[in-house]
């Protein structure tokens, strides 16, 4: 019998974990001696556990920092190294794989035909070319239109399992605010299942997508993949909906792997058209109808819903932006920098000097970002650096972009404005639409 290849996964706490699961983990042929981790903070120095790793590794497998790749893969005589992770751009992945290259392993990208997962139930897949193209607010509109109907719908989060102990996240199931709060979540968590929760429904994430969907399936006419970053589906679509963002015009040739997505939909929404350039619209149009002709092109209009927007006008505001959004996924500003200058502030301040801890590491990443603050809260203490981040701050109000209530999670002695994003009235049209097509081709 041969040996079995040396396999290292380089991820994020996320797709190699999905990979692992639904091609290395009973796999005979592979030996997957270690993954990496990056991106999110904290989340090496784990194991990945046996309850989730199965009967070929009754030990677990460890997880390292991602900058120790070289040295694993040498020390390791590594075969192959599996990249899995998301939202990068297409020269930065290929820096990774001449840096494994260069340490003497091949260097891997797995595709859609050995990582995804058929369901027993129609499945929607909203995925996008980066983060904060407005995928959420898309798929928070479709559920929201097919419970209308009369439909059973479960929604399945693409992963972020941060927790130490990831055997407390194997399934995950979201429906009160008391389960936020029982699985831990950090803001990136809840930022992306609190909505739903505030419609009534439910959402599933987790670590084992096969699990996951199963029991989705229990309570569920349709299923709503609901993607995270610019990652391509863990299940199976019979409709794939990918949001770009003309902000971002030509990210959607540029990026890994939000490229896969935007040529492999079967719609392409082009979002935000009410705020950006014509020019850029069309650029975006242009780079769609070359490398997927024949996928149907929407527009997409993004509309920006404030409470209390009215006390804005005249004061110096501290705005908060959506974590990834701004972060790793490149933007300058969101919902809470528009609607600060909409309605009347009279200055934006800006939040680095009063910045602590992690939060200032962040500013240092993170060097495009001036006068916008970001929503980490990766654990305790992050929550904790931010809110006192606020406290520390030089202004009469705050204007949180981020889509949670953010006073769930910390205190603050500001009064706290709160804005989100919406699908616009026409979009909404458009995506009944469309919603009425797969209702026909795959419920008649």
């Amino acid at each position: 019998m041969p040996a079995r290849k040396k396999i290292i996964i380089m991820g994020a706490a996320g797709r190699d974990f999905h990979n692992f699961n639904t091609y290395f983990r009973d796999n005979e042929d592979y030996n997957v001696v270690a993954f990496t981790a990056t991106q999110i903070p904290g989340i090496y120095g784990r194991k990945y556990p046996p309850q989730l790793s199965g009967t070929l590794y009754p030990e677990g497998i460890p997880i390292y920092p991602e900058e120790d790749i070289t040295k694993l893969v040498k020390e390791n005589e590594i075969n192959e190294v599996v990249f899995a992770y998301s939202d990068l751009p297409n020269s930065y992945v290929m820096r990774k794989s001449a840096l494994v290259n260069a340490a003497g392993a091949d260097f891997i990208l797995m595709g859609t035909n050995k990582t995804m997962i058929k369901s027993t139930k129609p499945v929607i897949a909203v995925c996008a070319v980066r983060t904060g193209c407005g995928k959420s607010q898309v798929s928070r509109k479709l559920f929201e239109i097919l419970r209308k109907k009369g439909y059973s719908v479960a929604c399945i989060r693409h992963p972020m399992p941060y927790d130490k102990d990831l055997t407390m996240q194997i399934i995950q199931r979201f429906a009160s605010y008391e389960d936020l709060n029982r699985y831990n979540c950090t803001i990136e968590e809840r930022e992306e299942y609190e909505p739903y929760i505030d419609m009534g429904g439910m959402i599933f994430a987790g670590v084992d997508y096969e699990k996951i969907l199963r029991e989705a399936e229990k309570e569920a006419d349709i299923i709503i993949w609901d993607g995270g970053n610019n990652d391509f589906p863990f299940i199976r679509p019979d409709l794939w909906i990918t949001i770009t963002d003309p902000h971002r015009a030509g990210h959607e040739l540029l990026y890994y792997p939000g490229e896969l997505n935007a040529r492999t939909a079967d719609i392409i929404m082009i979002n935000k058209v009410n705020t950006a350039k014509k020019e850029d619209i069309e650029t975006v149009r242009n780079n769609i109808k070359r490398i997927n002709p024949d996928a149907q092109i929407i527009d997409g209009i993004s509309t920006i819903i404030a409470e209390d927007k009215d006390i804005i006008k005249g004061k110096r505001v501290l705005v908060i932006e959506d974590g990834p959004t701004v972060t790793h996924g490149g933007m300058k500003y969101g919902a809470g920098k528009i609607a600060a200058e909409t309605w009347g502030a009279k200055e934006i301040i800006d939040p680095r000097s009063f910045a602590v801890g992690s939060i200032i590491d962040s500013f240092n990443k993170y060097t495009h970002l001036s006068n916008v603050l970001p929503a980490l809260g990766y654990g305790t203490k992050q929550i904790q650096e931010l809110e006192q981040t606020i406290n520390n701050s030089d202004c009469d109000i705050v204007v949180s972009g981020t889509p949670i209530d953010i006073t769930r999670v910390l205190k603050t002695n500001k009064p706290i404005v709160r804005v989100r994003y919406g699908v616009g009235e026409e979009t909404a049209k458009e995506l009944e639409k469309i919603v009425d097509s797969f209702i026909s081709k795959n419920l008649a």
